[in-house]
């Protein structure tokens, strides 16, 4: 399956397709919005953090890391399904815009929502 509409488009990431799979803090529907990961400190070492937060992760790969963008794939444990994983910094907003999609099906049981929170956390941790 090819991937489509990854990157950052208009100053946004790609909007979240119809299906219940996909996350975004761009998004303007709440099923498909989640709140972008907030920058405490200065946002290179931010951005830095979580590049080295998500080259740690199991099953993770960085695909494209510039100086504000990042797009990761991770395989889920089990069925080995693809999700990419996009953040946008945004260091005059005090954010990172983040977007996490699954490549597959329709609904992902909330795991792209969990996975943002649980990168958030971790994140906030560091």
């Amino acid at each position: 399956m090819a991937i489509t509409r990854l990157g950052i488009h208009d100053g946004k990431l790609a909007p979240c397709p119809e299906r219940q799979n996909c996350v975004s803090s761009d998004a303007a529907d709440e099923g498909h919005y989640v709140a972008p990961l907030q920058i405490a400190a200065d946002p290179e070492q931010t951005w830095e953090a979580l590049n080295d937060l998500l080259a740690e992760r199991p099953r993770t790969t960085i695909v494209t890391t510039t100086g504000e963008y990042l797009h990761v794939v991770e395989k889920s444990r089990f069925f080995g399904f693809i999700d990419d994983l996009e953040f946008h910094l945004r260091p005059e907003e005090e954010i990172i815009a983040v977007r996490s999609a699954s490549r597959k099906g329709y609904s992902d049981l909330g795991v792209n929502r969990r996975r943002v929170e649980e990168i958030r956390a971790e994140l906030l941790s560091r």
